[in-house]
């Protein structure tokens, strides 16, 4: 496996993504970008994108804080002040999702015309939006992700759409996943809500451990994620 970093811009602000691939295979392959939680582009996003590497793609984790910008487990009141200028500002996330996308197109191991994404948490965010923003993606998948949309109203969706949500997560209550439901069928989107009963926020991080804050691993949640992170993209990039 190689991995690099590499700087890209989204108008004047400076980021830096983290680059996976099997170097065993020849020729473009497809690429997944992967949206990081909160805290920034840390060892959990890389990890993601060097798991997708040896799945046979080009592993892309973004970075949405601008490059060095990272915050830190459990400080709340800091993550919230980096997550949050762009959760607030729905168009200057899809502009930086977008530069993300530019970004991995670009790249030389990379077919151009096979691209999808995942993300976590925040990032789960982040990669809703790019479909919203009517992104030429094969699909996107949100992993214990935000679902409530923002002020900006949504382009066509081509994207294809899954969801793996936790049924207990505090921070995702039933009725917004209802209304994301019906959001996207009412956009005529090709989307799926995968939930998963006893399962809280953040449950494919071995690290999260606060029920208290709603954040807990659920190692059988995870497996049957993994499976279906998988199985999505074998679909869309076939």
């Amino acid at each position: 496996m190689q991995t690099q970093t590499i700087e890209y811009q989204d108008g004047d602000i400076t980021l830096e993504g983290y680059v996976a691939w099997d170097d065993s295979i020849s020729g473009p392959r497809p690429a997944v970008l992967v949206g990081h939680d909160w805290t920034g582009r840390r060892d959990f996003a890389t990890g993601k994108a060097e798991e997708m590497a040896k799945l046979g793609y080009v592993g892309f984790a973004i970075d949405m804080y601008g490059k060095g910008v990272f915050g830190s487990d459990g400080d709340v009141e800091g993550n919230t002040a980096l997550m949050g200028p762009l959760a607030g500002d729905r168009a200057a996330l899809r502009a930086r999702m977008m530069a993300a996308l530019e970004a991995v197109r670009g790249l030389d191991v990379v077919d151009a015309s096979k691209v999808g994404a995942m993300g976590y948490c925040f990032g789960g965010m982040c990669v809703l939006e790019l479909a919203r923003a009517g992104a030429n993606v094969g699909g996107v998948i949100s992993i214990h992700g935000i679902f409530s949309p923002g002020g900006v109203p949504n382009e066509k969706i081509t994207a294809k759409i899954l969801c793996l949500h936790g049924q207990d997560d505090p921070m995702v209550p039933p009725e917004q996943v209802l209304d994301f439901e019906n959001e996207m069928s009412e956009a005529g989107a090709d989307w799926q809500m995968h939930a998963y009963g006893g399962t809280m926020h953040a449950f494919t991080n071995p690290a999260a451990n606060d029920p208290g804050f709603g954040t807990m691993y659920n190692p059988v949640a995870d497996k049957r994620a993994t499976q279906s992170i998988q199985n999505f993209f074998d679909e869309i990039f076939a």
